[in-house]
């Protein structure tokens, strides 16, 4: 669509008229607003928020028979700035890892924790995770269905441990929400996918610091070749029987680092009659 202003002079003496501004607006007639469908039965400004939760660092949730266990990416603004947390505690039994705007997850993760505190006041007792997915299912769901309002642009991995034993859950911003073996979200998250579909079969009998070394290779594979997990950018977090949530960063990871294997270099061949090209000094920031 082409928008074109144009100034008419009021003068005696007349002027040819010319083009002040030429706008282009690309724009899809079914995306002003979030209670909008398209033809092929779409709701694009859910689409659109979903994209949001792929340009957010990667996280990966995973379980055993007897723990549950989250692993995010960190990241830093810039050089001046620390690394945002990315794994949150929401109850002694119950954690996330965001992907995604942070401040929504904020503002999801002060919900978690009023109604777990409401039911440990009200009932007693802890709230099984299974109703505190439900329940965010349901928060997330009204501005998917109101004017004016937009989804919540950030993706929840959910690690609990009650009763019916440990969870992973996944929601999304279009208020789906699924309970998973083991699931990656995030920025290159299907490389991460691809490794926990081939060990899918072997985390159910895993030791606690095997799993936490399945998570560490899965979020590996998100990386570019020329960078690798350190103490500043992985946070991990683990809850399970007789086990508080408890998040291990920074020094903390250091212990799970140590056991992991160096990570194999990505070569790619060269023609014979082509010399090799040579290594930049320094890697380029993706």
């Amino acid at each position: 669509m082409l928008f074109t202003f144009t100034f008419k002079s009021f003068s005696r003496r007349s002027y040819p008229e010319r083009p002040f501004i030429k706008l282009h607006c690309f724009r899809n007639q079914y995306d002003n607003d979030v209670t909008v469908w398209s033809p092929q039965g779409r709701i694009h400004q859910i689409e659109y928020a979903m994209e949001a939760v792929k340009q957010g660092s990667a996280t990966v949730g995973l379980k055993s028979r007897s723990h549950a266990v989250l692993v995010a990416l960190k990241r830093a603004q810039s050089e001046l700035a620390a690394h945002q947390k990315k794994i949150l505690h929401v109850d002694s039994h119950i954690g996330i890892s965001i992907a995604g705007l942070t401040a929504d997850a904020r503002l999801l993760c002060n919900f978690m924790r009023q109604e777990c505190l409401d039911s440990r006041f009200v009932f007693d007792r802890p709230l099984p995770v299974s109703r505190l997915v439900t329940l965010i299912g349901g928060k997330t769901q009204i501005p998917t269905q109101r004017y004016g309002r937009r989804p919540y642009g950030v993706g929840l991995l959910i690690a609990g441990y009650d009763d019916m034993g440990p969870h992973i859950f996944q929601t999304c911003p279009s208020a789906n929400y699924f309970d998973c073996k083991a699931m990656s979200i995030g920025a290159r998250s299907q490389s991460a996918r691809t490794y926990l579909e081939r060990h899918m079969d072997t985390f159910l009998d895993c030791e606690l610091n095997d799993l936490v070394q399945h998570g560490l290779r899965g979020l590996r594979e998100t990386l570019p070749a020329e960078q690798d997990l350190t103490t500043k950018n992985v946070s991990v977090g683990i809850v399970g029987k007789d086990m508080e949530f408890t998040i291990y960063d920074d020094g903390d990871v250091a212990s799970f680092l140590e056991g992991l294997e160096e990570r194999p270099q990505r070569r790619v061949a060269q023609p014979d009659d082509e010399p090799a090209a040579e290594k930049p000094e320094e890697p380029m920031e993706l």
